[in-house]
């Protein structure tokens, strides 16, 4: 970019500069008007040089950038363009691409689990609906009241887990505070909420999250450990990033490469909606980071990479 400005600049103050030099000289030699049509000429083709330089290196990829991005604003499947000029050009092009890849995926999460929700409701709702309508028709028991009551109380606990975790995912792609933390420093508050899991530092360091991130990804992980039997949690943070090791009862080969898939859940029949592991995910990518499920020979071993 700036060899583009500063050639247009350049060509701006050097052609009529070398044409006054040029007519002075050539003027006597060849005549004033042969003079005046070959500088006219000059100036003409050095405008069409910068002209077609220009629409390469700037008009052109502006162009090709903005199609782009109104496509991809109007749903439209489009290819990214493949030429972007200059260097800052390409930067902003890359960076436009990365953003509506990012806006892309962040819809099509919120639309399949929007379109989840709406289905896990349906079976609450009937619950609520038969056993309103069972109460407004009299004639029950204290005990057929009672478990009517208890019903509702379920479905009711069962829609509020579903739109939570709809909640905690619209808020986990939202932009990163920037900062760090400690594990030393977020413990003490995790450690009140989890009485019966003894959680102990192998190794502290510095995170790079902020408290408002750290604690979220630790405290999913511990209660997701805490309801598979786990009791003891080892924490560690390493070069290039942070384990996390329980002793419960391990993730069966068969379901190691779903833990991470949004809604699946080996609990839903306690109330799990599946979307504990994959809200970790996507708040650590958020941060630039990623969280992988290691080999372990029991209990599961979960690895949090640093990528800045």
């Amino acid at each position: 970019m700036a060899l583009v400005l500063g050639g247009t600049l350049a060509a701006v103050l050097g052609v009529p500069l070398v044409g006054i030099a040029y007519f002075r000289v050539a003027g006597s030699v060849l005549g004033w008007a042969e003079t005046a049509w070959l500088i006219g000429w000059m100036a003409v083709v050095a405008t069409v040089i910068l002209g077609i330089l220009l629409w390469r290196l700037v008009l052109r990829p502006v162009q090709s950038l903005t199609g782009y991005a109104q496509s991809i604003s109007a749903g439209q499947a489009a290819s990214p363009p493949r030429h972007f000029g200059t260097p800052e050009f390409s930067a902003l092009g890359q960076s436009v691409i990365d953003m509506g890849d990012h806006l892309h995926q962040r819809a099509e999460h919120m639309r399949a689990y929007a379109d989840h929700v709406t289905h896990e409701l349906k079976s609450p709702l009937t619950t609520l609906r038969g056993a309103a309508e069972l109460l407004q028709d009299g004639g029950l028991s204290q005990d057929e009241q009672d478990a009517l009551v208890s019903r509702i109380t379920n479905a009711t606990s069962q829609m509020t887990e579903q739109l939570d975790a709809l909640r905690r995912l619209a808020h986990a792609d939202a932009t990163p505070m920037r900062g760090t933390s400690r594990l030393v420093e977020i413990l003490p508050r995790i450690e009140k909420r989890y009485p019966s899991v003894a959680i102990s530092v192998q190794q502290d360091g510095t995170v790079p999250f902020p408290p408002q991130t750290l604690e979220p990804v630790l405290d999913h992980l511990i209660a997701n450990a805490s309801e598979h039997g786990a009791d003891r949690i080892t924490l560690s943070v390493e070069r290039g990033g942070m384990a996390i090791e329980d002793n419960g009862r391990g993730i069966s080969p068969g379901n190691r490469k779903r833990i991470f898939d949004p809604f699946f859940t080996t609990r839903r029949s306690g109330g799990g909606t599946g979307m504990g592991l994959p809200i970790v995910r996507r708040m650590l990518e958020a941060q630039g980071a990623d969280i992988t499920l290691l080999e372990s020979p029991s209990g599961a071993r979960f690895w949090v990479e640093f990528h800045r």
